[in-house]
């Protein structure tokens, strides 16, 4: 409550020239590049009413987002670079933005806005970093990075699992449809964050057997699939924004997170890189918004823009005063959506977060020139530090004359390279000032009880490894099989109580009966751990890539006892006592329930 009210008196409405508020409906896709559309040329895939959408309102031919998912997102809500949020990856709580942030939910909701979250979240998965907990009133989705199963998913409202019939992109849409018909009546805005066609490649027959039949391999033939179900599902919006005679005052944007992935190797506009790359075609993504209230002349809008400038372009266009306190880093946009001259020159920037620490890879983004340096190893430099010796050489392109990046111009032109990198330098010392951490997750909030502590986000020793990778979402601990080695969570103790603990995991009869401790410096529960045989559930890849990364299982459950905590960080630590087979168990969570 208080920080409510601190948000609301940094809050006025200003006047607006319209006779009413803009209700505001902004889309974002996951994973879907800026080649994937119709609009820019793709000869494969049909997405009319993202065109039209497009076409009637006002495009933006360079518009800059980062090449991951959850820093766009930490941007886009706040207006600020992600690394001042606090996002500085997309797992193991790196993701999350600081419970102080001010998003768009929040600063809309003093102007007299009802906010709805519908999707993919990603920026925390306990409250209150979760969308509750930034100012949504309406939550349906998930939080974390990625769902595994898109059919039939059991997704959150709010903090409660909902079971759900059908596919997952048409669920989210029918939610977005129902919360825009039962708030018709007063300012809504609409967060419909998609999480297709981000991998697992999954979508309905008619979608994926069209592009087989035009011969593509299985996860393009979905991926493409997946990009005109949701063009359908845009096609829904838009027809209930009409019908209802909304459309004139209703502010619509469309933009997706980053780069493209399994379409970038079949068409990608001519761009250099996809997802997690740091040249153009990483981070140059769609914007289209169109407002008819607000008689915008149908235009492309050619200057460099980037995901910082929508926040304050929001607030500009619906009359809500920007708050004092947390820096804004972006501009209202509404001089170029108005087709006014005069538009600054400005320079953009690009950081591949990866851990705590590193500086690189990064691009700097000028209306002409495009400035990078790339790290060496899989998904860009995943293993990258602050001065990594990997790190190549800046390489500098003339995106006027070589929009594809094919001719390194940097020994050329050392004096640019040279005050470009300078400003990148200065721009990533500011925007990390603060420090980064992995935050220590909440537990004890009564708007989100019980509370249950995910795999990636614990910290382990060796030879604990993930399942299924680094530790992506939906991802569990295995390989347990030293009994000297710990798991553990740095908890954040809300509220002072009684917790009941259970986890969940699964261990072969052979492997039974190891004796495990789970505890804090003040007390701790142990347990035997029974036999939980391993039952996978097959899940609707069309990828044979699928199959290995994205795998749901169905776990046990072993209730531990009760723990007394005390309010203030902790750490929470799993670890056996004995290991009478060849290893302890899988872990998948931890859940923590205050009586």
């Amino acid at each position: 409550m208080c920080r409510f009210l601190c948000l609301l008196s940094s809050f006025v409405v200003l006047h607006s020239s319209f006779s009413a508020p803009p209700n505001v409906l902004l889309i974002i896709t996951d994973d879907q590049g800026y080649g994937d559309f119709s609009i820019h040329g793709n000869p494969h895939v049909q997405t009319p009413n993202i065109d039209r959408l497009g076409s009637t309102g006002v495009q933006f031919e360079r518009f800059y987002v980062n090449s991951f998912c959850a820093p766009t997102r930490a941007a886009l809500l706040t207006g600020r670079w992600p690394l001042r949020t606090g996002c500085h990856g997309v797992t193991h709580n790196r993701e999350a933005i600081r419970s102080s942030e001010v998003t768009m939910a929040e600063a809309l909701k003093v102007g007299g806005y009802r906010s709805a979250c519908i999707g993919k979240w990603h920026n925390g998965e306990q409250f209150p970093f979760t969308p509750s907990g930034q100012g949504f009133d309406d939550v349906f989705g998930f939080n974390n990075g990625h769902w595994n199963n898109y059919f039939d998913a059991t997704l959150l409202r709010g903090s409660t699992p909902e079971p759900t019939k059908g596919y997952i992109s048409d669920v989210l849409t029918d939610e977005a449809l129902k919360f825009i018909s039962a708030n018709q009546k007063q300012p809504f805005f609409c967060y419909l964050a998609y999480n297709a066609p981000h991998s697992p490649y999954q979508v309905p027959d008619k979608y994926f057997d069209k592009f087989k039949a035009k011969g593509f391999e299985d996860n393009v033939a979905a991926f493409y699939g997946m990009c005109e179900n949701i063009d359908d599902n845009v096609g829904r919006l838009l027809a209930q924004l009409d019908e209802l005679k909304l459309a004139e005052n209703t502010i619509v944007l469309f933009l997706t997170d980053n780069g493209g992935t399994a379409g970038v190797k079949i068409y990608n506009a001519g761009m250099r890189g996809g997802k997690v790359s740091v040249h153009e075609g990483g981070s140059r993504v769609p914007l289209f918004m169109r407002w008819p209230a607000a008689k915008w002349k149908p235009h492309v809008a050619k200057p460099i823009v980037s995901h910082i400038d929508l926040f304050p372009t929001l607030m500009d266009l619906c009359g809500v005063k920007a708050p004092e306190g947390p820096k804004l880093d972006g501009i209202s946009l509404r001089p170029l959506l108005e087709g006014k001259d005069g538009w600054t020159e400005r320079t953009l920037f690009t950081h591949n977060p990866i851990d705590e620490t590193n500086k690189f890879p990064g691009a700097v983004r000028t209306q002409r020139h495009r400035l990078v340096r790339e790290i060496k190893g899989p998904a860009g430099g995943s293993s990258a530090k602050a001065n990594d010796d990997s790190a190549k050489a800046w390489q500098l392109y003339d995106m006027e004359v070589d929009p594809g990046e094919k001719n390194d111009i940097a020994k050329a032109n050392s004096e640019l390279v040279k005050e470009l990198a300078a400003r990148y330098d200065a721009w990533f010392a500011d925007i990390s000032i603060e420090g980064l951490q992995r935050f220590p997750l909440p537990v004890g909030h009564e708007e989100q009880n019980p509370v249950e502590l995910h795999a990636p986000q614990s910290f382990y020793d060796k030879p604990l490894n993930f399942a299924n990778g680094p530790g992506f979402a939906n991802d569990w601990l295995t390989n347990w099989t030293d009994a000297k080695a710990k798991v553990w969570f740095e908890v954040d103790v809300a509220a002072a109580g009684d917790y009941e603990i259970e986890i969940a995991y699964d261990c072969p009869a052979e492997d039974a009966g190891s004796k495990i401790r789970l505890g804090t410096a003040s007390g701790s529960l142990e347990a035997s751990v029974p036999a939980a045989p391993i039952k996978d559930v097959p899940l609707p890849h069309r990828d044979e890539a699928g199959k290995a990364r994205y795998r749901n299982r169905e776990w046990a459950t072993l209730k531990l006892g009760t723990l007394k905590l005390k309010p203030g960080p902790a750490r929470l630590t799993l670890e056996a006592l004995s290991m009478p087979g060849s290893q302890v168990m899988d872990l998948k969570h931890v859940k923590l329930n205050l009586r």
